[in-house]
């Protein structure tokens, strides 16, 4: 686990309801469980605030990091389509993105993960694909420094679908509940407090769950077969995560006491 995206998810499951700040030591004190050290943590907040995700702030208990504009969006899309809160109709209009690259190599690495990220798909060269438009897509193009020409087709050859391996995807999913499973078992074993096993076994949950957000562009049920198993899994991780979130709450609030005010 990177320390960059243990911050996102750190910010995105437990952070939003308080505000999304919190003092560094806390982030420090957070991620201990999960296995980031204290320098990986530091180096990963100053990265972040220059690529635009964090900002500085004074708090009570003492310098800390706010997630800005920019995240907060992120973020909130982001649990959105973790915990399946958006499910709307498909129209049967693929939406096309005609890139133009930025020159630098590192930039194109980055929108290139950034458009898989936003459930799109490269169906030929420059050309990318999704089931429906992305609100964020004009940031990512920004911040790689490129351009695009968009449009909406409804056929299209070869088949978007094609341009996901939907076989992958499949086994990844069938395997999740004996992934979960064992994940949980293990962090609830390694910790000798309940609360601090808690915290661990659900943030590293939702971390692996999270991956799923650049594999599954959330196609939908008219372009995929009828014995799809992404609701079963996800039936898994929301039941799993749901029991944890107590106990993940009160390590939480002890390691942010602040947090003992917000909402759950």
């Amino acid at each position: 686990m990177h320390a960059r995206s243990a911050l996102f998810d750190l910010y995105g499951d437990h952070l939003r309801a308080c505000g999304s700040q919190a003092p560094v030591a806390a982030l420090v004190r957070l991620l201990a469980p999960v296995g980031i050290a204290a320098p990986a943590v530091r180096t990963a907040i100053s990265r972040m605030v220059m690529q635009g995700w964090l900002e500085p702030v004074a708090l009570p208990d003492g310098r800390g990091y706010r997630a800005t504009d920019q995240a907060t969006r992120r973020l909130d899309e982001a649990r959105a389509r973790i915990y399946r809160r958006r499910d709307e109709p498909w129209d049967g209009h693929w939406h096309l993105v005609l890139v133009t690259y930025p020159p630098d190599r590192s930039a194109r690495t980055r929108l290139r993960a950034d458009l898989a990220y936003l459930g799109y798909a490269e169906l030929a060269d420059t050309v990318w694909v999704g089931p429906v438009a992305s609100p964020e897509l004009d940031g990512a193009l920004a911040r790689a420094g490129a351009t695009a020409r968009t449009a909406r087709a409804r056929d299209v050859a070869p088949s978007p679908a094609d341009a996901w391996d939907l076989a992958a995807l499949r086994a990844s999913y069938d395997g999740w509940p004996a992934v979960a499973g064992a994940l949980v078992a293990g962090h609830l074993a390694a910790h000798d407090d309940p609360d601090e096993a808690a915290f661990a076994a659900r943030f590293h949950l939702v971390h692996e769950w999270r991956k799923f957000l650049f594999a599954d562009p959330g196609l939908p049920a008219e372009v995929l077969p009828a014995d799809w198993p992404r609701d079963e899994a996800a039936q898994c991780f929301a039941a799993e995560a749901g029991r944890l979130k107590p106990a993940a709450d009160r390590f939480v609030a002890r390691c942010l006491p602040s947090a003992a005010d917000c909402p759950a």
